[in-house]
């Protein structure tokens, strides 16, 4: 008699750019009892590709995980330059907490992408693939495999922007997309088994505030600490545009759904295609608000499942649980 029950442990490759926000993720991750990180793929983004594997293994260190695998992958996107949010994560993309890079203990002798694909062949099937950085390594990855995306349990991406906004509305930067609009167009119309877009429609309104930090701080916890102090530098880029020192939970708030899928209260399924006014790039549901067809011919491309609303109460109180080191 066979089992086919579904595994309870998600097996997870995380593609990042490791930033501030992409290293609470890690950290959350690492903290959910049934969810197994698998592999690091690192990507340019937040901070150059170097120090996006440094900073892995930084967190590996802090975490005591130095037997994850890690992958330096792109350096930049497959078409154009690179553009790096120091001004939001620092120069060493961790809010300048730390200053002496260090290595992977646990270093691929493979390519992030190649790294992707090698996984995803061995067993397919067994791992789920949550990119949260520019999509650069995958849309590479699919240039070697271009079934990559059925062969993963499922793929959840903290990237896009949702339907179009009701008039009049303004989006916070869709910035993975933007950095590589190439690598995203390639994964939008590729064939898949199920993928999740958590766009800035989601995470813009999923606020770490104040009271968070300090219960971190209170914690006594050296993952406690360190989340702490990467928030604040987080803090003081945000607090420009909203005037309070709050931080958006992007990559934490994509790592949830990935393990937590019932944290969706509000969804919508359609295809999904790169628009730019020529000065913001970004991937959008071919829907408006009110959820019509939008006034131009549009490319066709599989459903992708689209978030619209969460549980951010739920959400929030675990996600912060887990950063005090608890």
């Amino acid at each position: 008699m066979t089992n086919d029950l579904p595994d309870p442990v998600r097996h997870i490759i995380l593609d990042t750019d490791i930033g501030i926000d992409d290293a609470l993720a890690l950290i959350y991750l690492v903290g959910i009892d049934n969810v197994e990180v698998s592999a690091i793929t690192t990507v340019f983004g937040n901070t150059p590709v170097e120090a996006a594997y440094t900073n892995a293994a930084r967190v590996l260190e802090l975490l005591d995980r130095d037997d994850i695998l890690v992958a330096k992958g792109a350096a930049g996107p497959m078409v154009g330059e690179p553009r790096i949010a120091a001004h939001v994560h620092g120069a060493d993309g961790l809010g300048d907490v730390w200053s002496t890079p260090i290595a992977p203990k646990n270093a691929s002798a493979l390519s992030s992408a190649e790294l992707i694909v090698e996984m995803a062949r061995s067993k397919p099937g067994y791992y789920d693939l949550l990119p949260i950085g520019p999509l650069t390594n995958i849309g590479l990855a699919l240039q070697i495999e271009p079934n990559l995306l059925t062969m993963f349990r499922s793929v959840v991406i903290m990237g896009g922007s949702g339907p179009f906004p009701p008039l009049g509305v303004a989006q916070m930067v869709d910035a993975n997309i933007h950095n590589d609009p190439t690598a995203a167009a390639l994964m939008f119309a590729a064939p898949r088994e199920h993928l999740v877009m958590v766009g800035v429609n989601v995470t813009a309104g999923t606020i770490v505030d104040e009271q968070a930090v300090q219960a971190m701080h209170r914690a006594g916890t050296a993952v406690g600490t360190f989340s702490a102090q990467i928030l604040e530098a987080y803090m003081d880029f945000y607090q420009v545009a909203w005037g309070r020192r709050v931080s958006p939970a992007h990559d934490g708030l994509a790592a949830a759904i990935l393990v937590y899928p019932e944290l969706v209260t509000k969804s919508v399924s359609g295809p999904v295609n790169i628009t730019t006014d020529g000065f913001a790039t970004r991937a959008h549901l071919m829907q408006t608000s009110e959820g019509l067809p939008v006034s131009w011919p549009t490319e066709p491309a599989p459903d992708t499942y689209v978030v619209l609303d969460v549980d951010r109460t739920t959400f929030l109180n675990d996600f912060v649980r887990v950063l005090c080191g608890r």
